[in-house]
């Protein structure tokens, strides 16, 4: 699982004015963060919006992705869900083709306990043809995985090999880099913390900020993992205050406005969100302009 140590990006999807997908846009952003370093794509993502696509345009964005990629750099993508029969079946109807590795995020809405979600992942494990990274945001999905479960799971299926942890915690994700298999990645799933995360034994990011900020953000996670302290903390300072930004009024409002800014692609995003305010578009303006000066 060398591949996922390193900086991966969460891809957003842009969207037209009519809120159709950007495939030129898509491409543009793939092309974008592969040229400015980037070890991995992950596909159809929380910040893919992936929630308000069809399964017809989800087929359009793998495709589209695959397509500019060329096989550059491997592929994750999300399979994931709160209907465990459901993602087993998806897990195996999926044409994989191209794909190296399956993000699956912890079953949102439903509060599983320790034992659904252990049961939960255990069922999709024995169906995958490919490796999983489990996916535990607690702030989405109202549940977390502890550091126990994770053990568990880790031990039990092989091909479980790694966990993008997005809680914000930095004990609980140390916690997870101590009790973990040594060949087991734990990836940090929030940039604030990616840095200290990997200083602690992590193997990397799955990031956002890192997509709008990718030669940036990939320099941050080379030089730590290098355990070369003070240069990957002199970029983790002076990308930090972006990262506060994109998520100030939702993700990924924020970053396609980054996009926007760098004249990439359209901000556009589905209902229920909703594009950034005024206020914020300065502070973002304000910091890209100091960024690149």
């Amino acid at each position: 699982m060398k591949e996922f140590i390193g900086t991966g990006v969460a891809l957003i999807t842009p969207f037209l004015k009519d809120l159709s997908i950007d495939v030129e846009g898509l491409k543009r952003v793939v092309n974008f963060n592969i040229e400015n370093g980037i070890d991995y794509l992950v596909v159809l993502g929380t910040t893919a919006e992936s929630a308000t696509l069809s399964n017809e345009e989800k087929q359009v964005v793998i495709a589209t992705i695959k397509g500019a990629n060329n096989n550059r750099v491997p592929l994750v993508l999300g399979i994931g869900g709160n209907n465990t029969a459901a993602v087993s079946q998806e897990m195996q109807s999926q044409d994989l083709t191209g794909i190296s590795a399956i993000l699956s995020v912890s079953p949102y809405y439903n509060k599983p306990t320790q034992e659904g979600i252990y049961q939960h992942f255990a069922t999709i494990a024995k169906v995958a043809s490919l490796p999983i990274i489990i996916y535990n945001v607690p702030g989405r999905t109202a549940s977390n995985i502890e550091p126990e479960t994770v053990v568990r799971l880790a031990n039990d299926f092989k091909n479980i090999v790694a966990i993008k942890e997005a809680a914000g915690d930095i004990v609980q994700a140390m916690k997870l880099i101590s009790v973990c298999p040594k060949d087991f990645l734990v990836i940090s799933g929030d940039d604030m913390i990616t840095l200290p995360m990997i200083l602690a034994g992590g193997a990397g990011v799955i990031s956002v900020i890192g997509e709008g900020f990718p030669k940036e953000f990939s320099n941050m996670v080379t030089f730590g993992l290098e355990k070369n302290v003070d240069k990957a903390y002199n970029i983790h300072y002076k990308i930090a205050p972006a990262i506060d930004y994109i998520f100030e009024e939702g993700n990924p409002a924020g970053i396609k406005y980054v996009f926007k800014k760098l004249g990439i692609c359209e901000d556009y995003v589905r209902l229920p969100l909703v594009g950034i305010s005024s206020s914020l578009s300065l502070k973002l303006d304000a910091f890209i302009n100091s960024f690149d000066s």
